[in-house]
C-alpha cells in the first residue's frame, strides 16, 4: 500500500510531498513528522527507500507507507495529555511521533507480537532520545512497549483515549477493540479493507467514518495454552511520575520558555528547516511535419525552455557549491542553558537526559 505521492530526496522533501497531496493537513502533525526521520527506522542498506511512499518489510520489521501514517495521525486528533495505545507497535516510529504531541503528561503504550521487533523499537527509541536534535525541541511522552498478541489483552486493562491498530481487523474482533476505548475516544483501524475512524460517543454508542481504502495483513490469532485458553497479556502500568522527574520536566520547560522569550525580544526568528527548491520541468512544444504520408511530431524548443534550462543549471551549480561548504552543527540552546547553570555535573547530566550533544 502506498505510492500516492512522489518520492522525496530526504525526510523534509517527503513531508512536503505529503502536505502537497493533503495527507498532512495540520501543523501539529507536520511538526511531528519533520522531527522524526523515517530513514532512522530502516536497516542499514535499505535507507534509500525510506522516503518513498511505500511500505517496507524485512523479516518481522515492518513500516507502513507514509501516506497511511499521515492519515492515521490526522484521524487520531491527538492532544497533549491523552492516553494512546498502539496495537502492533512495530518499530516504534508512529509511537515516537505520537509521543511528541502527547507531551510529558500523556500515556504512550504499545503492544507488539514479535520480541525481536520490540527490542528493535527500544533501540530506535534510545537512539532518538540520545542523538536526535529534535528531542530537546519537544516535551516528550516516552513510549513503553510490551511483547504480546493484542487479541490477548487482560480483561481488567485500563481504557485509552486514542487507539490505533496496525493490522487488518476481522469483523468479529471489532467489539473487542471498541471495549478498550474510553467514552469520547477515537479508534483508528483497518477493517474490511477500509482504514476506519471510530468515535465512542457514549457507553454503547459509536460513530464510524471510512478514511481510506487500504490493504493490511490480518491480525494473527492467539495460540492457546495447555488449558485450551490463550494467555492474557498485561499492558504497561499507568504510573504517576515521581517528584524528581516532574522537577526535570518543569525546569526544562521554564528554560525553553525563557529561550523563546529571549529570542522574541531580540527579534530573532526561530529557524525553520530550509525548503528545497523544486526543479522546474521543461515542457516541449511539438510541431508537426509530413514525412511521406505520415504526420510526425517534432520537438521545438521555445525561448522560455532555454531560459528554464539556464535557470536549472544555475540552481544546480549553486546547490553544489553550498553542499561543498562545511555544515555547521545545529545549535542546541536548551542544552547550552542547562550546562551554564550553577549545578553539579551529575544534575546537569540528568537534566539533559544524559545526552552527549
Amino acid at each position: 500500500m502506498g505510492g500516492a505521492v512522489s518520492a522525496g530526496e530526504d525526510n523534509d522533501d517527503l513531508i512536503d510531498n505529503l502536505k502537497e497531496a493533503q495527507y498532512i493537513r495540520t501543523e501539529r502533525v507536520e511538526q511531528a513528522f519533520r522531527a522524526i526521520d523515517r530513514g532512522d527506522y530502516y536497516l542499514e542498506g535499505y535507507r534509500d527507500n525510506a522516503y518513498k511512499d511505500l511500505a517496507w518489510k524485512h523479516g518481522n520489521i515492518h513500516l507502513s507507507a507514509p501516506c497511511i501514517y499521515s492519515e492515521v495521525m490526522e484521524a487520531l486528533k491527538l492532544q497533549p495529555g491523552l492516553s494512546f495505545l498502539n496495537l502492533g507497535s512495530g518499530t516504534g516510529y508512529l509511537s515516537t511521533m505520537v509521543g511528541l504531541i502527547l507531551g510529558p503528561f500523556g500515556i504512550n503504550h504499545g503492544i507488539e507480537l514479535h520480541s525481536d521487533v520490540v527490542e528493535y523499537a527500544k533501540e530506535k527509541l534510545e537512539s532518538f532520545i540520545k542523538n536526535s536534535d529534535s528531542f530537546d525541541k519537544f516535551e516528550f511522552c516516552e513510549p513503553a512497549f510490551v511483547v504480546g498478541n493484542c487479541l490477548q489483552i487482560a480483561s481488567d486493562s485500563h481504557q485509552y483515549d486514542r487507539i490505533y491498530c496496525g493490522a487488518g481487523v476481522q469483523k468479529d474482533h471489532e467489539n473487542y477493540m471498541k471495549i478498550l476505548l474510553k467514552v469520547g475516544g477515537i479508534l483508528v483501524m483497518p477493517i474490511e479493507d477500509q482504514l476506519t475512524q471510530i468515535m465512542r460517543t457514549g457507553q454503547n454508542t459509536w460513530e464510524s467514518k471510512n478514511i481510506l481504502a487500504v490493504s493490511f495483513a490480518p491480525l494473527i490469532q492467539p495460540s492457546k495454552n495447555d488449558n485450551g485458553k490463550p494467555d492474557s497479556v498485561g499492558l504497561p502500568p499507568c504510573a504517576v511520575r515521581n517528584l524528581q522527574d516532574l522537577a526535570r520536566i518543569y525546569i526544562r520547560r521554564t528554560l525553553r520558555n525563557f529561550i523563546n522569550d529571549e529570542m522574541q525580544a531580540k527579534g530573532i526568528p526561530q529557524r525553520a528547516p530550509p525548503k528545497r527548491k523544486r526543479k522546474r520541468v521543461k515542457q516541449r512544444i511539438n510541431t508537426y511535419v509530413f514525412v511521406g504520408n505520415q504526420l510526425i511530431p517534432q520537438p521545438l524548443d521555445s525561448e522560455e525552455d532555454e531560459k528554464m534550462e539556464e535557470d536549472n543549471k544555475e540552481e544546480e551549480e549553486k546547490d553544489h557549491s553550498e553542499a561543498m561548504k562545511p555544515e555547521e552543527p545545529p545549535q542546541n540552546l536548551l542544552r547550552e542553558k542547562i550546562m551554564k547553570l550553577p549545578l553539579p555535573e551529575s544534575l546537569k547530566a540528568y537534566l539533559t537526559y544524559f545526552r552527549e550533544k
